[in-house]
């Protein structure tokens, strides 16, 4: 079901920094967080994607959403093998497991407000959101929200990993993606 549809759905708004993690989401499907600077509570519906200056013309906005399917806790290592010397190789990250990216009818810009963190929303405001700011929820639908953040943390305190279904990819582009490199030499030369 699209947000779109579900005006209780509950949505984080997650930054995207590079187009690369943009294409990591859309292919392999997961969404990073560390979790040292998570929001509280990632069991949410949705992802609502907003992209930060890094994507050029489609910059400050929020074009794709999708639904959560699940998360664990990783390093950054494990989850980007081409990067086992980065400064943070050993910190854990959320796995955001994502279903499909589907594209807003029409983008959500951000206007003033060009650098952001998380931020939780509903199915009802996106929907009815024309730029970032309207995403914020008010008043007395505050109230509403913050209680069904609460209860979800409540209710996901146990640890539970769904299975999910292999993707078929092609090898070369799985290696380059996930920074194999010896897988990547490998189909290189020949093997």
């Amino acid at each position: 079901m699209c947000p779109l549809s579900d005006p209780t759905a509950l949505i984080l708004v997650a930054v995207v920094t590079e187009p690369r993690d943009l294409e990591i989401a859309r292919l392999l499907g997961w969404y990073r967080i560390p979790l040292r600077t998570a929001p509280k509570v990632v069991a949410v519906d949705y992802l609502a994607f907003y992209q930060t200056g890094a994507f050029g013309a489609e910059k400050w906005r929020i074009q794709f959403i999708c639904q959560v399917l699940g998360h664990e806790l990783v390093t950054r290592a494990e989850l980007l093998q081409d990067e086992p010397t980065h400064p943070r190789a050993a910190e854990e990250y959320y796995k955001i497991q994502i279903g499909s990216l589907e594209s807003l009818p029409t983008p959500i810009l951000a206007e003033k407000w060009h650098r952001i963190t998380f931020l939780y929303t509903t199915g009802e405001y996106l929907l009815n959101a024309h730029r970032l700011n309207d995403l914020v929820v008010q008043s007395e639908d505050r109230n509403t929200l913050w209680r069904a953040l609460r209860e979800r943390a409540r209710q996901t305190q146990a640890y539970h990993v769904k299975d999910y279904p292999d993707v078929d990819l092609d090898p070369k582009l799985l290696a380059m993606l996930l920074g194999i490199k010896e897988l990547e030499e490998s189909y290189q030369a020949g093997g």
